[in-house]
């Protein structure tokens, strides 16, 4: 008759190898070959360990046991370096195929499993029993053999985990659950050790229950996890994991961090989080994110990966390219400047020098018939040349200050604001601020910039002009005549007589000066009250910054 106990073990032993054996065909399925063979040969050897532990449990006769539990001993020391040819290529690394330890392990295995066969001779490994006591049952003595090998096995397994530890330790992912598996193959131990107390445990080797364990949690119950610590360990990015219908798998840390809605999003289609949803219709994008109070940029790289019976799936990789895109945009703001200096220089002295010469051969034809025609066009030659020595002096500002800013300060608006207006020569010009009252910016280029909004306020016109900082933008509002027939495409473009040539490069000056401290200028087009600009990107401060900055 069968004690409950050992009833208990053998259901356990034989679910536990029919599972390890049923486990192979899903394993089959992992597709980096190395990690592949290592599970394999792990579930191998533990499904045929608590196999022959399940035939010493129901056999009968001394013989019989005895041999059945001989095959389990030469199998279970097998899922130890199988344990560690897996543990070697999960992480990355290359032990597993280096002939050096591969000779070395095999070795150490032939020797032991040659102590282990030769024990019905030498007896050193253990001393079997068969006992009688309500059932029939082996009674193992451990010898000295035993011991050794079984420190050694658990040295070696301690490596494993080890490299696996490591492993979750750098994939900079929610690991919690996968080391938890982990950690599983050593529960046995406590299992072997109360075997000696506790009489309604038998006294077997526990090995294989925690080793199956592992394997099979990992390939059916957290699969994705294990496989995406795997993709991720070695990439030093945020990384988010997709399925093949484009649904947000897993993320590490680092993508929670960076992309906003994420953390929330498991299961979601990609396209819920907008960030990344820009990603899926290239190979190759940059996108930007807000982080500490900072503008970075992200380059988004997509690579397919096989989750195994589950499916495909895809991985997008962030990888920060802050400097390198500042450095790229910086270089094509650069080059788009240079080109609208040419077009300024091109448009604004092109046309008044053409003014200055018509008016000069006017005042050649006119100069004896018609002295005061003559005297009129000389006239309009010399305000044009003044204006010519303007739009140099603008083009030289230009040159200088379109550089992009490197140093910022607190500025108080006001201050400048009112430097700014005593420049323009328009007695009926009235400038209001409102919001906040300082911001982050060069004091000179501001300056400048609030020059070149109050010359065109007045150029069209306006009475009023209200400049408001706040929500991270800097608005100016004229309540002057629009200029018919602007765009907001064009309305900073130097080949547009925005609002009138008297105006001369106001325009595209604001929009360089702008630019050259990160924001970006846009036109209101549906204002209907005058005209509407609204730079975006400032950075807006405390009015005691500026104190404290002095």
């Amino acid at each position: 008759m069968i004690a409950l106990s050992n009833l208990v073990y053998i259901i356990a032993f034989a679910f536990t190898s029919l599972a390890c054996f049923a486990s192979l065909f899903r394993a089959r399925e992992i597709e980096d070959r190395d990690t592949r063979v290592g599970m394999m040969g792990l579930l191998t050897g533990s499904g045929a360990w608590a196999g022959a532990h399940t035939a010493v449990l129901l056999l009968p006769g001394f013989q019989l046991k005895n041999t059945a539990y001989l095959i389990g001993l030469v199998f279970g020391f097998s899922t130890v370096w199988a344990w560690l040819y897996f543990a070697s290529a999960y992480t990355g690394r290359t032990y597993h195929r280096d002939p050096t330890f591969r000779r070395a392990g095999l070795a150490t295995y032939l020797a032991v499993v040659a102590v282990k066969l030769t024990n019905p001779i030498h007896h050193a490994y253990y001393n079997a029993t068969l006992v009688d006591d309500g059932f029939t049952h082996l009674v193992i003595q451990q010898g000295i053999f035993h011991w050794t090998v079984t420190g050694l096995s658990y040295a070696l397994a301690s490596i494993g985990l080890f490299m696996l530890f490591e492993e979750f330790a750098e994939s900079d992912h929610d690991t919690r659950i996968v080391a938890a598996l982990a950690s599983l193959t050593a529960v046995p131990v406590v299992l072997d050790i109360a075997a000696y107390s506790i009489p309604e445990l038998v006294n077997i080797i526990h090995a294989p229950f925690g080793v199956a364990a592992f394997a099979l949690g990992a390939l059916f119950l957290y699969q994705e996890q294990f496989l995406a610590i795997h993709f991720s360990a070695d990439v030093d990015d945020a990384v988010v994991f997709l399925d093949d219908d484009d649904r947000i798998r897993d993320f590490n840390d680092a993508a929670a961090r960076i992309v906003p809605g994420l953390e929330d999003a498991r299961g979601e289609h990609v396209e819920r989080v907008e960030p990344l949803a820009d990603a899926l219709g290239a190979e190759r994008t940059v996108l930007d994110f807000r982080i500490d109070a900072e503008t970075r940029h992200f380059l988004v790289t997509r690579s397919d990966f096989s989750l195994g019976p589950t499916g495909d799936g895809r991985m997008l990789v962030l990888t920060d390219v802050t400097r390198i895109e500042r450095q790229r945009r910086e270089l094509k703001r650069h080059n788009d400047q240079l080109e609208e200096l040419a077009v300024g220089i091109r448009h604004e002295l092109r046309n008044t020098l053409q003014i200055v010469a018509g008016n000069v051969e006017a005042a050649q034809q006119y100069v004896e018939r018609d002295p005061e025609a003559a005297s009129r066009a000389l006239s309009t030659a010399a305000t044009t040349s003044e204006r010519m020595r303007d739009i140099v002096d603008d083009l030289s500002m230009l040159a200088e200050y379109s550089q992009s800013v490197e140093e910022t300060e607190p500025v108080e608006l006001r201050g400048v604001a009112e430097t700014a207006r005593q420049r323009v020569d328009a007695d009926g010009l009235d400038v209001q601020l409102e919001g906040e009252s300082a911001l982050e910016a060069d004091e000179s280029r501001l300056e400048e910039l609030l020059h070149r909004a109050f010359v065109f306020a007045d150029a069209i016109d306006s009475s009023s002009v209200t400049v408001t900082l706040e929500d991270g933008a800097l608005i100016f509002e004229a309540n002057g005549d629009r200029p018919t027939g602007t765009s907001a495409e064009t309305f900073f473009e130097f080949e547009e007589s925005v609002p009138t040539a008297s105006a001369g490069m106001a325009l595209p000056s604001f929009r360089a000066l702008a630019r050259a401290h990160g924001w970006e200028p846009a036109f209101d087009a549906e204002y209907d009250d005058g005209v509407r600009i609204v730079v975006e990107g400032v950075v807006a401060c405390p009015r005691k910054a500026v104190a404290a900055d002095d």
